[in-house]
């Protein structure tokens, strides 16, 4: 296998979430030496809360409408820790800047002789906080030598707006066994945070829906009583997420309204349920219609009218929804795989040679 890395650390900036580790265990399974480190696990450098605050009450004292961050973490443990293991590749999972300062991150890599890549999975959670995106932007992208990002959308931005290093790779998931139960007792879930664009969607199919997630109950003013009655604020992860998959008739997916608005919506959760087997009905873009087929292997929307009815149609046509369902994880398997995206994108990327 041609670009095989001699050894990858994993930095991983969204521990909360399993990701990143999914990565180490899909490179394990392909042969590749694996380390990693979950950042927000770390001890973090003395006093920085306080250290934290002054810093930023004095650069808004010179820049107000500039961003400052004090790092949370100490560089020189991070040292210590690529001489011990002597990584080839340093691959960063999300973001680094609010652990390590982006130039000392460089500096490090450069010291230990080791490529620093990103895998840029949460770039569109900043399209709100605009500071904080322009600090990412011209502070942390630059310092990398390749930079995988999850959606077309932000490789563009990326590529030819910034000239930078990157290429598109669209998420994976672990694969899963496929969940068909003989009884499902929802009839449409939805697992996210609360968001207004998901709010409005939902309420035309309040009396079908079961959501859970968190940032629910501090917008109930905006919801109606019905809807509020479905909700149950809470983040569900892991076997807890597993068992409500394989209890839904229908898994409903709809993109927050950043993503929406930057014309991507390929996230996590998409694959996720096709590695569960479940039946995916998620907003339309063209991203997902280039990696999956429609109506065959997943279900789309493009509007509150269109989303009512589907959810209609498919509680009422069992055998239409499992077939897709069938589908969907089937092409899954195919493709879409952590080991799949290594093997397609991630190794040729990483080839010395190329």
């Amino acid at each position: 296998m041609t670009g095989m890395p001699r050894k990858v650390l994993v930095l991983d900036g969204i521990g909360g979430v399993p990701l990143a580790r999914d990565l180490c265990d899909a490179f394990s399974t392909l042969g590749v030496a694996t380390a990693y480190l979950d950042c927000l696990a770390q001890k973090r450098r003395p006093l920085h809360g306080i250290r934290a605050a002054y810093d930023k009450a004095l650069n808004r004292q010179s820049d107000r409408d500039g961003f400052s961050l004090l790092p949370k973490l100490v560089e020189r443990d991070l040292e210590a820790l690529l001489e011990r293991e002597s990584p080839s590749h340093i691959l960063v999972v999300g973001f680094a800047y609010k652990f390590y300062d982006p130039a000392a991150l460089r500096r490090l890599a450069d010291k230990a002789g080791a490529a620093l890549l990103l895998y840029d999975t949460d770039s569109c959670n900043l399209y709100s906080r605009r500071r904080e995106f322009i600090y990412f932007v011209e502070n942390e992208l630059p310092v990398y030598d390749l930079i995988f990002s999850f959606s077309k959308a932000t490789t563009r931005l990326f590529r030819e707006s910034r000239k930078l290093n990157a290429v598109f790779l669209p998420f994976g998931a672990k694969p899963l066994k496929a969940m068909a139960r003989a009884e499902k007792t929802l009839d449409v879930l939805f697992v996210g945070t609360c968001d207004l664009r998901r709010i409005f969607l939902i309420e035309g199919i309040r009396d079908r829906v079961t959501i859970y997630g968190n940032r629910w109950q501090r917008n109930f003013p905006l919801m109606s009583d019905t809807l509020r009655s479905h909700i149950t604020d809470n983040t569900v992860w892991g076997e807890e997420l597993y068992r409500l998959q394989g209890e839904s008739k229908i898994l409903l997916n709809i993109t927050r309204s950043d993503f929406f608005g930057a014309e991507t919506g390929v996230n996590l959760r998409i694959f996720e349920a096709l590695a569960a087997g479940c039946f995916l009905l998620t907003d339309h873009c063209d991203e997902l219609a280039e990696l999956f087929s429609v109506g065959k292997e997943i279900e789309t929307y493009r509007s509150s009218v269109e989303l009512a009815a589907k959810v209609a149609h498919y509680l009422n046509n069992p055998e239409a929804r499992l077939a897709i369902a069938h589908n969907g994880h089937a092409a899954f398997l195919a493709g879409h795989t952590w080991e799949a995206r290594i093997r397609q994108l991630l190794l040729p990327a990483l080839d010395p040679r190329q």
